[in-house]
């Protein structure tokens, strides 16, 4: 049924329009008191849970930062039988982001550019909404996913991911810096060695009790990714998120003029899942196995999130399956789970 919505109408829409009516549904399922009753049907198997970063998850498959960018569907995406929702990405200062059109699809290969820039309220405007999700008694773990505001020069970047970090941290169960968006001018930058210790050094300080992990680019170099993986160890950080999008169009089915109208931005979907799954490979190889990594990248299916799992991922990510699969999407990567854990 979602699919034949998709291709008769959704697909129509720009994308951002489509996003907007989605996330506007997903919001108001706990309002409406349908919520209940979905997550009836959508709860994760008591076996797919799983403990890491001082939590218990209902499922290792929880959606990626940019679905929920200013905390405001934790409810529903939890009650759809996401085990985890991390949410933003969120800034010191409120920022609109790039201007429009700034998500595309790219149909053929099950993936979207976007070059949203963090568009988001602020991290101040997400604090009560962070506040009121945690008092609900049933509700799924909540990260939160930070980044540098735009204004912010490199050079100050520490404090403006310090205000944030203060803002939210005692409000996630797990807190993400993010270096890696392909979005904002410089950030990338900020991966290298030099300056990212002394920020992850802060950060970690100032987290207090709050598992810190930073979220690293597939575009790294294997060495790079080796490098940071001896620096999260080193700094003694809870984990790590891999990956963030791609700047890569290599291999693409998409028509060669689609993809140069899209124009600049991360790519994510089905095309990175190569890529994503190498870094996990790397990251595991140079980690302690009780260190918590997040894969994301490519994931569509349960066999996708099982290999990943396989593969050392303590928890999986998905954004762009959402738009391709619909709304039940985790529950179906659920139900799959559980019957390839029953069948040994």
């Amino acid at each position: 049924m979602y699919r034949f919505l998709f291709t008769a109408f959704l697909s129509k829409l720009d994308p951002e329009d489509a996003h907007y009516l989605a996330f506007l549904a997903i919001r108001l399922l706990p309002r409406i008191g349908l919520g209940a009753l979905v997550a009836r049907f959508t709860r994760p198997d008591p076996s797919l849970q799983v403990t890491t970063l001082g939590r218990t998850f209902s499922s290792p498959f929880g959606v990626a930062a940019g679905f929920d960018k200013n905390a405001e569907a934790i409810a529903g995406l939890g009650q759809l039988g996401f085990g985890h929702v991390e949410v933003g990405t969120v800034t010191a200062r409120p920022q609109p982001g790039n201007p429009r059109p700034r998500l595309f699809r790219l149909i053929p290969d099950r993936a979207i550019v976007n070059r949203m820039g963090f568009n988001n309220a602020g991290a101040a405007d997400a604090a009560p909404r962070l506040v009121r999700a945690h008092r609900r008694r049933a509700r799924p773990v909540i990260g939160v996913n930070i980044g540098k505001s735009r204004v912010v020069d490199v050079a100050d970047a520490t404090e403006d991911y310090v205000a944030s970090c203060r803002m939210v941290a005692r409000l996630a169960d797990y807190l993400v810096v993010n270096v890696s968006s392909p979005n904002t001018p410089g950030l990338r930058g900020l991966q290298e060695i030099d300056l990212l210790e002394p920020l992850l050094k802060r950060l970690n300080e100032e987290s207090g009790d709050t598992p810190l992990l930073v979220k690293i680019a597939p575009d790294l170099t294997d060495d790079d990714v080796t490098q940071i993986c001896e620096l999260v160890v080193r700094v003694g950080l809870a984990g790590i998120v891999a990956t963030n999008t791609t700047l890569s169009r290599d291999g693409l089915a998409t028509e060669s003029s689609v993809i140069e109208n899209a124009g600049a931005g991360g790519l994510s979907g089905a095309p990175l899942a190569t890529r994503s799954l190498e870094v996990l490979h790397l990251i595991r190889a140079a980690v302690p196995a009780e260190m918590c990594v997040i894969s994301v990248g490519g994931v569509e299916n349960g066999n996708d999130v099982a290999e990943r799992c396989a593969a050392g991922a303590t928890l999986v990510q998905g954004y762009s399956g959402f738009i391709y699969e619909g709304p039940f999407w985790a529950h179906r990567i659920n139900r799959e789970l559980a019957a390839l854990l029953r069948q040994g």
